[in-house]
């Protein structure tokens, strides 16, 4: 009998635990269940034949390498908001791209900035508002300057559309702190990621402070030097890192022709990138490229006359219609720009250097620094004998219409018959005789107001 009540429960122990076993499978399955319901957001995947395109990825490309995205609070599951529905984008010319969450712009990220202007606009001037944030800011000037010259050495030359890719694509690595495209471009290669031979590195305060100024090496000429101190040739790894210590990023640049080839840039979703768009008078243009680059206007000042085919004629007429129709493209606020494209003129610049500083930064979204309006209280009240060409210090209320006196009245019309579109958008007045050129009395700036918001 005893071995028959030992079986019987015996059996009844089994029966419990088998029991509490199928309970717990089907806690564990309804959990499963709930982390892989439709809400659960998926990671997003972009697939394009596209290669400027940018992968999005659950790593942070801001942080180090060896940092983990497990470790994130956000990457808990009880923290995540509802999946967005499926969107299919069918970019012109390229295969279908489905998104399984459209990519959203990090909210940690700081700003990147870029300046964009032609030549003789006063930009490195106006770069300098960003460069005196050294604290804060990693600036750039010209580093485009190198991959447009290998591209118009290269053998058959380029089409502008090879250009504009090259270029968008040095500036998102750039803004990325990364600098192995770039190296690629340079002459002759860096050694080792180091370089003697950075155009003009000496206009970047972040590339010539610590940690990226490296003891001095005797017999290595550097064309570029450091002035404030005395600097070893430029470590890229070096100046990556400082890059990614700095809360912003700003880069100056003269190469860039139209606004609508950095779209892919500006919907990165890894940077947050502002555009400003720097316009100044073309004959103000014309006659500060004839004080800097005075060999090539030679017969214009032989002969007086311009014939229309000149060259230089075509390239200033191609200038022109280049800013006016990057202009008109973000002057139109598409949505890919909003709240991303700012316009300024020179000129107001000039008149009212602390208003337009404020608002520049204001657009940005960066603290304008009492050293960035020092500096600048300084440089725009500059004696008339202060800097040269390239100069940064100017009393720029007084040197804004300088050129009024020196450039002659037959190429102030030229210049006003192959810019006129891009003269009238911008607010600039014709001149119709001498004595309204150089009559001081009258404005050739309609008070215009370009919205940035």
């Amino acid at each position: 009998m005893r071995n028959k009540y030992a079986v019987i429960f015996v059996f009844i122990v089994a029966l419990v635990i088998i029991e509490k076993e199928n309970n717990i499978i089907a806690r564990v399955s309804d959990k499963l269940t709930t982390r892989q319901n439709p809400h659960t957001p998926l990671k997003p995947t972009v697939s394009s034949m596209d290669p400027l395109k940018p992968t999005v990825s659950s790593v942070d490309p801001m942080k180090p390498t060896g940092s983990s995205s497990s470790s994130s609070p956000s990457s808990s599951s009880s923290s995540c908001p509802p999946r967005e529905p499926s969107t299919t984008v069918q970019p012109p010319g390229r295969r279908e791209v489905t998104l399984t969450e459209a990519p959203r712009r990090r909210r940690d990220v700081g700003k990147h900035i870029l300046l964009l202007a032609a030549t003789r606009t006063g930009s490195s001037f106006v770069g300098e508002f960003f460069n005196q944030q050294a604290g804060t800011m990693f600036y750039l000037f010209e580093p485009l300057w190198h991959v447009e010259r290998r591209l118009v050495s290269a053998p058959g030359g380029t089409n502008s559309s090879v250009s504009s890719r090259t270029y968008r694509e040095v500036l998102q690595q750039l803004f990325l702190c990364d600098f192995s495209l770039l190296e690629r471009f340079i002459e002759p290669p860096p050694a080792r990621h180091v370089t003697a031979a950075l155009f003009r590195r000496e206009s970047s305060a972040s590339l010539c402070e610590e940690p990226v100024c490296t003891p001095a090496v005797k017999d290595v000429f550097e064309r570029y030097h450091c002035k404030e101190r005395p600097c070893g040739p430029l470590n890229f790894t070096l100046a990556s890192l400082a890059c990614r210590r700095k809360a912003h990023r700003a880069i100056k640049t003269v190469r860039v022709r139209q606004l609508e080839a950095l779209r892919p840039l500006v919907e990165d979703p890894r940077l947050d990138v502002r555009v400003i768009q720097l316009v100044r008078d073309p004959r103000a243009v014309l006659a500060s490229r004839m004080v800097a680059f005075s060999y090539k206007y030679k017969n214009w000042k032989v002969n007086g006359e311009v014939p229309i085919d000149d060259e230089e004629v075509k390239r200033l007429k191609g200038n022109c219609e280049s800013v006016r129709l990057s202009a008109e493209v973000g002057l139109r606020r598409p949505a890919w720009l909003q709240r991303r494209y700012m316009l300024v003129r020179y000129e107001d610049i000039a008149r009212y250097p602390m208003q337009k500083a404020t608002e520049m930064y204001r657009f940005s979204g960066i603290p304008f620094t009492p050293q960035a309006r020092e500096w600048i209280r300084r440089n725009t009240q500059a004696s008339s004998e202060a800097g040269g060409v390239y100069s940064t210090q100017k009393n720029s209320s007084k040197q804004v219409e300088k050129w009024r006196f020196t450039i002659p009245f037959n190429l102030a019309q030229m210049v006003q018959k192959v810019c006129g579109p891009a003269m009238k958008l911008f607010g600039y007045r014709f001149v119709y005789n001498e004595d309204m050129l150089t009559n001081k009395s009258y404005s050739l700036l309609d008070e215009k107001t370009f919205r940035f918001v």
